[in-house]
């Protein structure tokens, strides 16, 4: 008898030092984590704006599969997104799978396949799943878990592979020789980033060329012509520039590469993509509407899915019209010294990148959380800048817009139709994309 005292006692013991519960965060709490985590991997590994959604979608579709397959009051994305076949279900014969745990799985290996730095995910994932398998799931449950969420994954990643990617890489730009066309600008003078992006297949939307806007502005160095005022208009802007005005370009800044020179030393600062901006948005009003997991999973995968079509179809309409930038023109034709404000991005200036993503990000975000979701946006305090309040999605999305003539970089005519270019491209995308059953 004493013997089995003494035995259970050890039991005990060993169950108390070595298998000790440890208490979790929330299933969505974990979520967010990763994905700003991504986006630290996104920052440091220097992704540019296009490439940089395609980098936040897949991963965001991946764990959206994986935890709808456990919540059967939303639908999958097989069917809907273009060559999406069907996902793997899950095999719960031999026990029970916890979806949130298989997403977060999902969502990490899928991450791993779209970064540099591949061991940085798995180190910061590995925190995560250490508090999973120290809680009161079982160790058959965890196993389980996993195992479908890479399942998922990998069949996420199959279908990756065949959206022309690998096709471009390493397809450069030939400059124009019309005076009209884009040119390299200071201080780096670099190559013109993703010229073949429309060369990707679409997620939602049909295809790059579904919705060309306008045309841009005949370019012409007549000082009565319209070119001429939207180029004056830029410079004037600059130069009776407003501190407010000089706040929100710097807010909406997003230069994932800023070329920073002191005297003979060129160096680069890193910062998040216009992409990552709304990405960081749509946690925090995730955090604010207190959303489970399922439906923050659900906001970053519509608000993802929105940005990168919103890029293809913006790429496809800056190397089609393939304008010369309000730095260059003004340079040559009203004052050599003159700067923009904010450093000019190595691609051609028709339509506004930021016009159109933001602008379809916002819409997307209006869907699920409504018109007037008023809300502060503090996703740049960490780069030094003071947090911005909103009264709604697309009232932030018209800021982030105007930024760009702030900033010296774009002519109204680009925001404008950049505008009316992302409207089209988000309500189509809402309009086609269901994730709710009714």
């Amino acid at each position: 008898m004493k013997r089995v005292l003494f035995l259970i006692c050890v039991m005990l013991v060993g169950s108390f030092l070595g298998c000790k519960q440890v208490e979790r965060k929330s299933d969505s709490e974990y979520f967010h984590d990763m994905m700003q985590h991504l986006t630290d991997v996104i920052v440091d590994n220097i992704f540019s704006p296009p490439a940089a959604s395609r980098v936040y979608t897949y991963p965001s579709i991946a764990a959206y599969e994986a935890l709808q397959a456990g919540n059967p009051d939303f639908k999958s994305l097989a069917g809907q997104l273009n060559e999406l076949g069907e996902t793997p279900k899950p095999d719960t014969s031999a026990g029970p799978i916890y979806f949130p745990l298989a997403s977060l799985q999902a969502f990490t290996q899928v991450s791993k396949a779209f970064v540099f730095t591949e061991s940085g995910i798995d180190t910061f994932a590995s925190k995560i799943f250490y508090d999973y398998e120290h809680s009161d799931l079982d160790r058959g449950t965890v196993k389980r878990s996993k195992a479908y969420g890479d399942l998922v994954a990998q069949h996420i990643i199959d279908w990756s592979n065949k959206d022309g990617y690998k096709e471009i890489r390493g397809r450069k730009h030939t400059l124009g020789e019309e005076d009209a066309s884009w040119k390299p600008t200071g201080p780096a003078y670099m190559e013109a980033i993703e010229p073949y992006w429309n060369s990707l297949r679409t997620f939602i939307i049909d295809s790059a060329t579904q919705f060309v806007p306008a045309r841009p502005t005949t370019y012409s160095t007549d000082k009565k012509s319209r070119f001429f005022e939207e180029m004056m208009e830029v410079y004037e802007t600059k130069e009776q520039l407003t501190d407010e005005q000089a706040e929100i370009a710097a807010f909406w800044d997003c230069n994932p590469y800023v070329m920073n020179v002191t005297g003979h030393v060129m160096y680069a600062t890193k910062k998040i993509t216009p992409g990552g901006h709304w990405i960081a948005i749509t946690k925090l009003v995730s955090q604010k509407a207190d959303l489970d997991m399922m439906h923050s999973v659900e906001a970053y995968t519509r608000t993802s899915i929105a940005l990168a079509d919103a890029f293809i179809s913006c790429w496809d309409e800056k190397y089609r019209s393939n304008l010369i930038r309000p730095e260059t023109v003004i340079q040559e034709l009203v004052d050599p010294t003159w700067q923009p404000l904010l450093q000019t991005p190595p691609f051609p200036e028709y339509t506004s990148g930021h016009s159109v993503i933001s602008t379809a990000a916002a819409l997307a975000l209006t869907e699920l959380l409504g018109d007037n979701f008023a809300f502060i946006d503090s996703s740049e305090t960490s780069y030094g800048l003071p947090s911005r309040e909103f009264d709604s999605f697309v009232a932030a999305s018209e800021e982030a817009a105007i930024s760009r003539l702030y900033g010296g970089i774009h002519y109204m005519p680009a925001i404008r139709n950049g505008q009316s270019q992302g409207r089209k491209v988000g309500n189509f995308i809402n309009k086609s994309l269901v994730t709710k059953i009714e």
